[in-house]
């Protein structure tokens, strides 16, 4: 459950390339690209991603340009 004090913006996007130890660019739907990596449970279940996926991100607004992918769509 998050928490309500945590000020973290979700913004769906695509991979467009993979990078060594689960990092992952992602250009997002509004045309900005991030530097993301993986959650803990992406982690733990071995979720692969490919680039071409279509990702869900978190950002938060102290650092815009870096992210954490928490689902993975079709």
């Amino acid at each position: 459950m998050p928490n309500p004090q945590k000020k973290v913006f979700r913004k769906t996007g695509k991979v467009l390339e993979a990078l060594p130890s689960a990092h992952f660019r992602v250009k997002l739907d509004e045309g900005q690209e991030v530097l993301c990596h993986l959650a803990g449970k992406l982690r733990l279940y071995r979720i692969k991603i490919l680039p071409g996926d279509r990702v869900t991100v978190e950002i938060t607004p102290y650092d815009e340009k870096r992210g954490r992918i928490v689902y993975r769509g079709r």
